[in-house]
């Protein structure tokens, strides 16, 4: 019974802790894009052997992957490699009112990788990755969104924090091929937890 008490207890005291965090579960399978809405006539975005890759056309056509699922307040974490060209990719949170930025922004003609992008204002806050982002390797990113907040990490380290007064209540994740540019990017380990 004391066991039994103890075991209560310390689950309890991990419960409210504030650094302890939901398990963070697969939403891609490697395989293919069972879980995702593809585009119509989908030629961009294949998935194989652990890795979920994102090509542009000769036609330069952008497009966006979505989650089937909407999620409300949630942690999302994925790898991601550039490939060729000027990667202009990034995380969609529940709309696409919201987006996190990976690689070279298409306005400002530089790396915003971990910045929020909010269509009409730009880029609000810049994260400072430039001794933390890996071009030619793979890199981590996590980002965790609560109510309208939202806060980034890039390889483990805090990158940025924003409230963002357009966020939507609930909605899916997407990731995006931006439009106008010749590109390719690699992503895998896409996990999420909903706090």
């Amino acid at each position: 019974m004391k066991q039994l008490l103890a075991i209560f207890l310390l689950c309890l005291l991990l419960a409210f802790t504030p650094d302890h965090q939901p398990k963070l579960k697969k939403i891609f399978n490697g395989k293919n894009l069972k879980g995702w809405v593809a585009p119509p006539n989908n030629v961009w975005w294949t998935a194989g052997k652990g890795i979920l890759f994102v090509k542009s056309t000769p036609e330069k056509k952008g497009s966006i992957l979505w989650t089937e699922k909407k999620y409300k307040d949630f942690i999302i974490q994925a790898d991601f490699l550039m490939g060729d060209g000027v990667v202009d990719s990034g995380i969609f949170l529940r709309s696409e009112n919201d987006q996190i930025q990976i690689g070279i922004s298409g306005s400002l003609k530089r790396d915003l990788t971990a910045s929020p992008y909010i269509p009409k204002k730009g880029y609000p806050v810049e994260a400072k990755v430039k001794d933390i982002l890996r071009l030619k390797d793979w890199n981590t990113m996590k980002v965790k969104v609560t109510g309208k907040r939202y806060t980034v990490w890039l390889n483990g380290q805090e990158v940025m924090t924003y409230a963002s007064e357009n966020m939507v209540a609930e909605g899916p994740v997407g990731l995006q091929l931006h439009p106008g540019n010749e590109m390719s990017i690699s992503y895998r380990n896409i996990r999420l937890a909903e706090l």
